[in-house]
């Protein structure tokens, strides 16, 4: 299907443009917008060519253009997930402000201890490193086989310069990383360190984002999501009113087809559940039902999706920490979830016959996505046997956690169950067992209080994680 999108630079739009863009739809005869893979915004139908002078500032790709990327990054992730010192929301921005030219390849911008935002799916992949104002790049071009590694570590402020230059470069000639890496080095003077230790992408759980959730003393930040991605412009219009109301600067669309508002004062907050609630949002909705990735406007995408999270849920299963993604047939995919569930393409002579759907099922090395390695589980399966696929990997998932990918299947059979923990909140005394995990948050049996989400908090009084001291460690 062809889709008109408007570029949102690294996710981030001020309530004021939203409104903009909110008004543009409108005028358009919409009634909803949906968000995309790239933290772009994405019209579902009928968007007809503008007259430039209603655009403004604003950067819409029609259906029939290759005007460009959108630029991802995990600034959404910033203050909420857990993050890297020195890598702040600010330093985000200012770094995005200086991509001034729209970018033809996909650039990322990450911070590696984050789980929301994917690493590794663009051509240009520039990931934090532990010493200040330093970036790794991990560079896959449109034609290279596999991705490659810049051989040195690249400066916050040169960012937009190299990857300008690398454009250049690779509209006119086909070349590897040594030559590319030669000729950025000849044509710009830049502020390079050399690389002393490899990147390091620790494996979290992937994180709840959904819902009102404690930011600091006295903030909240909120999670949106509707499951059908089709956000209502009249609710969007009221919320971008409430954001000026509450001095909010910044909207965060993540790549989940959701978008987070940071920094409600606490003073506000029942204000912003009384508005919620008035207009019957479900901010609760399981971890089931959140950690997907559907292509835009495929219906047969999402009703597959309902298909198996409602199996899942008569089946009571858990998949915390777990994501999945529905994709058409492609090979070249750069997945970004733990699980795929591929639809295979028919073959052009069959089209014409009823013959029903199959799909093959992937899972990503150690379930973890950044290790960009899938593995084919299951291939030619029927609708029907897929509820089973996904329970029996998302056991082995909970099977292997925790273990390193060095340890054998024999040294994983000996190995003893792992401590338990109980910690207690120091406002109100309320323990968390580690036997009994936190249902009220989603947290399942046998999470160590260390492995929880940064933003968790005490079901009872919603002190902050850093409320808590060990009671004692039990061994099993």
């Amino acid at each position: 299907m062809e889709l008109t999108r408007l570029i949102v630079k690294g996710g981030v739009i001020s309530p004021g443009e939203l409104r903009e863009v909110v008004n543009i739809a409108s005028e358009e005869g919409l009634d909803s917008i949906s968000f995309g893979s790239r933290q772009d915004i994405i019209f579902p139908k009928g968007f007809k060519s503008l007259d430039k002078t209603t655009l403004g500032k604003h950067h819409f790709v029609y259906p029939d253009q290759k005007s460009g990327n959108n630029i991802v990054s995990s600034y959404v992730s910033t203050d909420i997930f857990r993050n890297t010192n020195w890598l702040t929301g600010n330093r985000f921005l200012y770094i995005l402000e200086e991509f001034k030219e729209q970018p033809q390849l996909k650039v990322n911008i990450t911070d590696p201890k984050q789980q929301l935002v994917p690493l590794f799916t663009g051509h240009l992949n520039f990931i934090a490193s532990e010493i200040e104002d330093y970036w790794y790049l991990y560079i896959r071009l449109p034609k290279w086989e596999k991705m490659e590694i810049y051989p040195v570590l690249l400066y916050s402020w040169d960012l937009a310069k190299i990857y300008y230059q690398i454009e250049k470069i690779e509209a006119e000639e086909s070349i590897d990383i040594e030559m590319l890496f030669t000729l950025v080095s000849e044509a710009l003077d830049t502020n390079n360190r050399t690389i002393d230790k490899p990147l390091n992408v620790p494996f979290y759980p992937f994180p709840y984002y959904e819902g009102m959730n404690r930011m600091g003393i006295d903030q909240y930040w909120l999670g949106l999501y509707w499951r059908n991605n089709l956000y209502d412009l009249d609710f969007l219009k009221e919320m971008c009113d409430l954001c000026f109301e509450c001095k909010i600067g910044k909207i965060c669309i993540t790549p989940w087809k959701s978008f987070i508002i940071k920094g409600i004062p606490k003073g506000r907050k029942l204000e912003w559940e009384k508005f919620l609630g008035k207009r019957g949002i479900n901010v609760r909705h399981s971890l089931l039902e959140l950690n997907w990735h559907l292509p835009v406007a495929m219906e047969w995408a999402l009703n597959l999706k309902t298909f198996l999270v409602r199996t899942l849920d008569q089946f009571d299963i858990s998949t915390y920490g777990l994501n999945f993604g529905i994709s058409e047939y492609n090979r070249d995919g750069h997945y970004f979830t733990s699980i795929v569930i591929e639809k295979n393409e028919l073959p052009a002579a069959l089209e014409s016959i009823k013959i029903r759907d199959t799909y093959n099922v992937l899972f990503a090395k150690n379930f973890d996505p950044n290790t960009r390695e899938y593995i084919v589980h299951s291939q030619d399966i029927d609708k029907l046997e897929l509820p089973t696929i996904l329970i029996e990997l998302s056991k082995k998932y909970f099977e292997e956690l925790g273990n390193t990918a060095s340890e054998t299947a024999e040294n994983l059979q000996k190995k003893e169950k792992p401590p338990l923990d109980i910690y207690q909140c120091q406002e109100c005394l309320t323990l968390y067992n580690s036997e009994y995990g936190d249902e009220t948050q989603g947290i399942p049996k046998g999470i160590l209080f260390e492995n929880l989400p940064e933003t968790y908090c005490c079901s009872l009084c919603e002190a902050p994680k850093s409320n808590f001291r060990i009671l004692e460690l039990v061994k099993q």
